[in-house]
């Protein structure tokens, strides 16, 4: 009596669990031994694809056949694509299963491997089922490409979205909130420039974002938060992003700009949001001796720990970080706005908004420009490459360049187009901001770490030197400028100086 090894696969653990084929294939098998009066020595179930033998059932069978050379002459199955997806691999398993002593055998598709001929038959069995994988995957990728081409984000959905299904059936993605605004706020925190993506990941934590670090990086690319699917390169088909159907958390111009951010085109401060509470300072100082970022740390004394801004052990400089806060606190004063000119800081700014528009039209203009130059380009880089005077990768090269910069520009220019249709209560924002600036040094003082160093790297996007005796900052921001240039106009007034309101910048 010969003995047999059953071997019952199916595709999915679902199937596995909810569907009848495995208990149909056991069924048929055993019948099959009964009436051949052969013996059933075990029965392995699987359910894992038939791409390749690398099946977690299969593996533990070959290894026990291995092991029990000659306890087992037949392994059974129903059909061939029960074996086998891929021709290749099955004619190696065959032949493996040969040298161990065992004849693989489908009862529904009989062969007698004996005779030459029935190799061709046995072609035909094991090719079928390859065919068939491969025409559905072919059917399944056009599919989800022509879906991505409408606009649908096929998948699961990123962090900040969640999928939903309409009515009729069709599936799409909704805003999933507070997730959404966790990301939106993410996005913009990185597009600033202020701190790392890694950073920003971090302070997104405290407030409730669930999310890895790889996965958040992969987020930051994705190019379905400003309201795009993108579609690879296929065949003559150039990669490229096609609108979506789903509504955008962000602009295109801060997507691109995070793009420019990360990728290092634009400049970032990369700044760590925690530090100890001593150390607010650190890395925003500049060594007035070597250029370099002046570091923090702490030294333990006999009692208690002592605090240090530092350089490198080479330059050797070194201050007390107790002396640079309290003369840091004394250099925010010089921008504390005064209280009496709270009105006339209102008044400008008012001024200057209302001037915002001409502003607006100038940037326009000049993108329009960029955006003409780059089609330009294009151009005369599409005819020399039709006189054969371009090499055709060079050409490539160059179109993809101009396509993308041109890409980047439009979508700054879509921003900037809308600015004009934003509405906001500017008398609550300046009202908050005469506030902030009549009182930011206590503001300061009184802060946590955090909001100390959002406070610094806002007001002073450049480094700030500290000699030793004092603070020599560079550019600040034009609010903090325009409350020092106030600031100044009135100290010059009590000191002699004509000086008007018609001297600060507002329109007159």
């Amino acid at each position: 009596m010969k003995t047999a090894d059953l071997y019952v696969r199916v595709s999915t653990d679902e199937q596995a669990d909810k569907g009848y084929s495995q208990r149909s294939q056991e069924d048929v098998l055993r019948r099959y031994c009964e009436y051949g009066n052969i013996k059933v020595r075990r029965v392995i179930y699987e359910d894992h694809s038939a791409k390749t033998f690398i099946r977690p059932e299969w593996t533990k069978l070959l290894a026990d056949l291995k092991k029990h050379k000659g306890k087992t002459d037949l392994l059974l199955f129903t059909k061939w694509d029960r074996f086998s997806r891929n021709a290749s691999d099955a004619y190696y398993m065959i032949s493996v299963l040969k040298k161990l002593g065992i004849e693989p055998v489908a009862i529904e598709q009989p062969l007698d491997t004996s005779v030459p001929e029935n190799k061709m038959m046995l072609a035909v069995y094991l090719t079928a089922p390859e065919i068939e994988n491969d025409r559905r995957g072919l059917n399944t990728f056009y599919g989800i490409r022509q879906a991505k081409k409408e606009g649908r984000w096929m998948g699961f959905a990123p962090i900040g979205y969640k999928n939903k299904t309409h009515e009729n059936g069709k599936k799409y993605i909704a805003i999933d909130e507070p997730n959404a605004s966790y990301m939106r706020w993410a996005f913009e925190q990185v597009g600033e420039g202020l701190y790392s993506a890694e950073q920003v990941l971090k302070l997104g934590r405290t407030k409730g974002l669930i999310c890895s670090k790889n996965n958040f990086m992969v987020a930051m690319r994705n190019p379905c938060y400003m309201g795009k699917i993108r579609l690879a390169e296929f065949k003559n088909e150039p990669a490229r992003f096609v609108d979506g159907l789903h509504q955008a958390l962000i602009s295109e111009a801060l997507f691109y700009r995070v793009q420019d951010i990360i990728d290092g085109r634009k400049k970032q401060i990369g700044q760590p949001i925690y530090v100890p509470e001593m150390l607010p300072l650190r890395g925003f100082l500049q060594c007035p001796k070597c250029g370099r970022t002046l570091t923090g740390s702490a030294s333990k004394g006999r009692n208690n720990y002592f605090y240090y801004y530092h350089c490198s052990s080479a330059c050797g400089i070194r201050y007390r970080a107790e002396m640079v806060n309290d003369l840091f606190v004394s250099e925010l004063q010089k921008y504390k706005l005064r209280r009496p000119m709270g009105t006339v800081y209102s008044r400008v700014v008012h001024d200057q908004f209302n001037n915002m528009a001409r502003f607006v039209l100038e940037k326009r203009r000049k993108l329009v420009t960029l955006v003409t130059e780059q089609h330009n380009r294009l151009s005369k880089a599409r005819a020399h490459a039709l006189l054969d005077d371009f090499d055709p990768d060079d050409y490539r090269i160059l179109k993809k360049d101009c396509e993308d910069k041109i890409i980047r520009l439009e979508a700054e220019l879509r921003e900037v187009s809308a600015q004009p249709e934003i509405k906001v209560n500017l008398s609550n924002l300046v009202e908050k901001a005469v506030f902030s600036l009549e009182n930011i040094d206590s503001i300061y003082v009184k802060a946590d770490i955090v909001k100390k160093r959002e406070i610094i790297g806002s007001m002073f996007p450049e480094k700030i030197v500290f000699d030793g005796t004092k603070h020599r900052t560079g550019k600040t921001n034009e609010a903090i400028a325009l409350s020092h240039l106030i600031n100044s106009k009135l100290k010059d007034k009590k000191n002699g100086t004509e000086s008007t309101f018609f001297d600060l910048p507002h329109e007159g």
